[in-house]
């Protein structure tokens, strides 16, 4: 059909917009799923990456294996590696995937072990098998957006071929891979819903806008810590391919579409 073949030709032509959706931002009453169908519907090209760490947590204690974090990472030996890779890119992603579809929007869902397209290494002995992103093969991702359809990302990433171990599969937080997409697309924006108001002042009183050296000196401070450190570091990532970037917070109605029409709070790195 003429008409959808232009409409895929001039959304290849758009920036896509990258969403990061926390584990906490969606599920049973949230809106987000219907938001991202609707800007679907308005042609605008998605990409939408997912966490879903608390639903780790709950597997790991439903069966007694104990777990903990640094900076925002959990650390992950190579029976937490088993259960991240079941949970995100298994149950949480298709669950996600079939919410989409179900309610007329397009998703097909992927991880970063597909196609190669996240690509790491792990830096610290301690950590395990949590790694960071060494190299991002963007061509998977533009394929699903060119065929019309969202990209939904599980975490969890391909060890670098040229790193010999028996095992291949690595964990990598959700928020690095959401900055490493929209740094590798040029994406317009980069958007990070997560359970909070946004980057707060050590006082707690939102920032609505920082720049770059602002948030390096928040993160040197400690007043950007926890799980709101890789939320950062993303943005500032994203920030170097061009997109904007902001976090904001998920909970509220229709919060997606607000951030899209610009009639929301949060923060945005400049």
């Amino acid at each position: 059909d003429k008409q959808r073949i232009f409409n895929l030709r001039e959304m290849s032509l758009k920036k896509p917009i990258v969403i990061k959706i926390g584990g906490s931002t969606f599920g049973s009453g949230n809106s987000v799923v219907e938001d991202v169908v609707a800007l679907q519907k308005r042609d605008i090209p998605l990409v939408v990456v997912h966490g879903g760490g608390n639903r780790v947590t709950q597997w790991l204690t439903k069966y007694g294996i104990p777990t903990s974090f640094v900076d925002g990472n959990r650390v992950t030996d190579a029976q937490t590696l088993e259960f991240a890779i079941a949970v995100l890119c298994g149950l949480v992603n298709k669950e996600l995937v079939a919410a989409i579809n179900s309610i007329g929007g397009k998703a097909m869902g992927l991880s970063g072990v597909d196609g190669g397209l996240i690509q790491g290494i792990p830096q610290n002995p301690d950590m395990g098998y949590m790694a960071e992103v060494i190299r991002v093969n963007i061509e998977p991702v533009e394929a699903i957006l060119n065929a019309g359809y969202i990209p939904v990302i599980a975490p969890g990433g391909l060890r670098l071929p040229e790193d010999e171990d028996e095992i291949r599969l690595v964990n990598i937080n959700g928020d690095d891979i959401a900055g490493e997409v929209a740094a590798a697309l040029k994406a317009e924006r980069l958007i990070i819903l997560t359970d909070v108001s946004g980057i707060c002042d050590s006082s707690g009183k939102l920032l609505p806008q920082l720049t770059t050296a602002e948030v390096r000196a928040l993160m040197a401070n400690g007043v950007i810590s926890g799980g709101m450190l890789p939320k950062a570091k993303a943005c500032l990532k994203a920030l170097e391919g061009g997109s904007r970037a902001q976090i904001i917070d998920g909970r509220p109605h229709h919060s997606l579409l607000s951030a899209i029409d610009e009639k929301t709070s949060g923060t945005e790195i400049i």
